[in-house]
């Protein structure tokens, strides 16, 4: 029933592998393995969710309606293009930042992100808990985001390569939990579009995510596309930022610390 393996995680300096080991409990046969029901309603789409999510989606939808009417009243087409990309590009480097403080800062008392975090917390026990979730469920959340801040731009202004940029980058934020679920997701279970997208790295790449859920458990935050998720790795950027957050506040982030089993995988719990 309990096993010892191996663990090797980086100190907090990143200059030495430090062996440990850690006791994996494997469920006997004769024990029944946990499903997750599908009509468990912190799984289901309320109508509250349904509501955010057609407000933040329609918030999007009125940007993309003014890029694409400013940009054919105008005829250049070559600075609306050039926003859009920017922002589906810092869509990618803005999921990454926000991951890896839900990941590493705060509880669930935190004020504003103390229900996010306790979900973070949750799908790193449970990974493929995610794919489970309905659409609107997954994305309310982040669509409520959208719709506050996008809204006033809406009003303010109908300049194309603004709303260009708004549109594609509000859109790419408040769908990435999607994204983020597809990359949790067996290829057999994929639309062939979403496969081709996620092999083409225009969408996040399944394995790519899959390192994230792996020990140090402190890498390829990004969510949207990933793009960013080699550069930041390589240049240790999260790490850089979690040694100036301690310097400033004298905060830990989990990943320097051996991750406890709210944080690590449950192993043996499989989706039913």
């Amino acid at each position: 029933m309990y096993t010892i393996k191996p663990h090797c995680y980086y100190n907090t300096k990143g200059s030495r592998c430090i062996t440990t080991t850690r006791a994996v409990v494997t469920p006997p046969s004769s024990v029944k393995i946990p499903r997750i029901a599908a009509e468990d309603p912190e799984l289901q789409s309320t109508w509250a969710h349904r509501a955010w999510l057609t407000a933040g989606s329609t918030s999007v939808a009125v940007s993309l309606g003014k890029a694409v009417i400013g940009t054919a009243d105008s005829g250049n087409f070559i600075q609306p293009v050039v926003a859009a990309a920017v922002g589906y590009i810092l869509a990618d480097l803005g999921s990454g930042l926000y991951h890896w403080g839900i990941d590493n800062y705060g509880d669930a008392s935190t004020p504003m992100f103390g229900s996010q975090i306790n979900a973070f917390r949750g799908h790193h026990r449970w990974p493929w808990m995610i794919t489970k979730r309905q659409f609107a469920n997954n994305l309310h959340a982040l669509a409520r985001a959208v719709m506050i801040a996008v809204i006033p731009i809406n009003i303010l202004t109908d300049d194309a390569v603004v709303q260009a940029f708004v549109g594609v980058c509000a859109g790419c934020i408040m769908f990435s939990q999607q994204f983020h679920a597809w990359s949790h997701s067996t290829k057999s279970k994929l639309p062939l579009a979403v496969v081709a997208l996620q092999d083409a790295g225009i969408l996040l790449p399944r394995q790519m995510h899959m390192a994230h859920h792996r020990p140090p458990y402190n890498d390829n935050y990004c969510i949207v596309s990933g793009v960013w998720n080699e550069f930041l790795n390589r240049h240790n950027v999260f790490e850089a930022l979690e040694l100036a957050v301690f310097i400033r506040f004298g905060v830990r982030p989990r990943s320097w610390n051996e991750p406890d089993t709210n944080w690590s995988e449950e192993l043996g719990v499989q989706p039913g």
